[in-house]
């Protein structure tokens, strides 16, 4: 599924520098940028402009380079503005650059000094190249304090180093401070803005007692402080990617509910962002489409119903509208929380057998293939899980086999492995065919998304969905401490 998206997402990226170019000189062509490049040695060869695409690089722009070394980067649209780079012909990454809204200046380097690079025209530049020559240096001394500090030989020399590194951590701070006071309207000042965090504040005395969850709160409220979320220029930061994936990380709940309420917030104001509404939608539907935490399904279904479904699938190519359509159905009626879909089946003697029948505290169903080489080893291993703990929780095993064409190999493994204390079923072919033409719109593999094998799932007594897309330690330690709540 991740790659159907990410090749949509940098497909049109990549496209820009396959665009054909403009005709005629800079002053003959009305031109949306037009950026003059010297680049010595090159020499009647292509070089390249390159962007951050979030934590990606992809190449924006291109152009050839004369027997002077000489090129023009033209084109009728203005490039978004952020952090741009110089690449090579053979695609190293040079040295960066600032593009904001004035797109017609020009760049004068050498690759044997690159320390020195000129560029004239552009005043984003000039402060991007100040700022961070001023900050490098201040950098590097705060490098070489942390390194004595890690190599101190006593109390005195750490507590004196500590000082030193909190003072010149001050200073670049103030430094930042200053230029954006002194520039608030410029490109650098914005970035600026975006990268950094808020400072965590001492914990205050609330009635006496210290508030430790105030430091948390404060900085996930200005956590975002000056960044709206429809500016296309985030995308073209290499830390706004980063920025938004600890934000995740650190301070947002794990609960669906609370990651929903940000995804749609972020969404919905992105909306009018023509770059960053699909770079969110797609970067939040490729982590919650096959979630890391169980439960986080949900996220991906709010995203499909609230807006792929609602006309967002203009973004998608065909594949993707088919591939995203299955796997949201696929997943609406498996949600934790829910009644599971019910299951009337044949067992080993070709008798119906119904799941909402099973009168058991817990029931334990698990999908499988016995031509599954992955089955053959994990469904043992629920047995020896089952044997060992579960059969004295009162766990109900419900094995059905996906694989109606192999009944013979199905019941030889039953009888090898000597699963005699499961419930074991599958469904006719017949069965199936009656649901297809009854029109029925979905199917077992549909009901309870069993696109692999295993796949398995944990019922309570009244058949709700209590887990799911776990390992089998994962499904013991939430079965043992489930059952410990339950009896206390």
């Amino acid at each position: 599924m991740k790659s159907i998206f990410l090749s949509l997402l940098l497909a049109p990226l990549v496209c820009l520098a396959q665009t054909k170019k403009p005709t005629g000189t800079i002053n003959q062509v009305n031109t949306g940028h037009a950026i003059q490049i010297t680049l010595k040695p090159y020499q009647n060869t292509k070089v390249y402009i390159g962007s951050n695409y979030g934590k990606s690089k992809v190449i924006a722009d291109s152009c050839v380079l004369n027997e002077k070394s000489e090129g023009v980067f033209i084109g009728k649209q203005k490039l978004t503005p952020g952090i741009y780079f110089i690449v090579s012909p053979k695609y190293a990454i040079l040295f960066d650059f600032i593009i904001d809204d004035a797109q017609h200046f020009k760049i004068t380097a050498d690759t044997l000094a690159l320390n020195n690079v000129e560029i004239t025209g552009s005043k984003e530049n000039e402060l991007f190249k100040s700022y961070s020559k001023s900050i490098n240096e201040l950098g590097t001394q705060l490098s070489g304090i942390e390194l004595n500090f890690k190599n101190a030989k006593n109390t005195i020399d750490s507590n004196s180093f500590k000082a030193a590194y909190i003072q010149k951590d001050k200073e670049i701070k103030d430094k930042r401070k200053s230029f954006m006071e002194s520039n608030p309207n410029s490109m650098m000042s914005y970035l600026l803005n975006v990268m950094q965090r808020p400072e965590v504040p001492e914990a205050p005395i609330v009635n006496g007692n210290k508030d430790s969850l105030y430091p948390f709160y404060y900085v996930k409220n200005h956590f975002w402080d000056n960044v709206v979320f429809n500016d296309n220029r985030l995308i073209r930061t290499p830390f706004f990617e980063d920025k938004l994936d600890e934000y995740f990380k650190n301070y947002v709940s794990r609960e669906p509910d609370s990651i929903i309420e940000e995804v749609q917030y972020m969404l919905t104001v992105a909306k009018t962002g023509k770059e960053i509404y699909p770079f969110l939608l797609f970067k939040f539907t490729n982590k919650y489409i096959s979630p890391e935490f169980m439960g986080q399904d949900k996220v991906f279904l709010h995203i499909y119903q609230n807006f792929f479904a609602k006309g967002d699938t203009s973004l998608l190519n065909e594949a993707s509208k088919k591939s995203i359509k299955e796997r949201a159905y696929s997943m609406m009626a498996n949600q934790l929380g829910l009644a599971a879909p019910q299951l009337v089946l044949n067992d080993l003697q070709e008798k119906k057998i119904s799941l909402y029948d099973i009168k058991s505290p817990y029931t334990f169903i698990a999908f499988w293939d016995p031509t599954c080489g992955h089955c053959k080893v994990e469904i043992p291993r629920v047995d020896s899980f089952y044997k060992a703990a579960w059969k004295d929780l009162n766990v109900t095993v419900l094995s059905v086999n996906i694989n109606a064409k192999e009944i013979p190999a199905w019941k030889t493994f039953i009888k090898e492995h000597h699963l005699d204390n499961w419930k074991h079923a599958y469904q006719t072919d017949e069965d199936l065919n009656k649901e297809i033409q009854a029109g029925k719109p979905t199917t077992i593999h549909q009901l309870y998304d069993v696109f692999k094998t295993p796949t398995f799932y944990l019922l309570d007594s009244n058949k709700k969905i209590i887990a799911k897309n776990l390992t089998i330690e994962q499904f013991n330690d939430f079965l043992m401490t489930t059952n410990k709540k339950g009896s206390k």
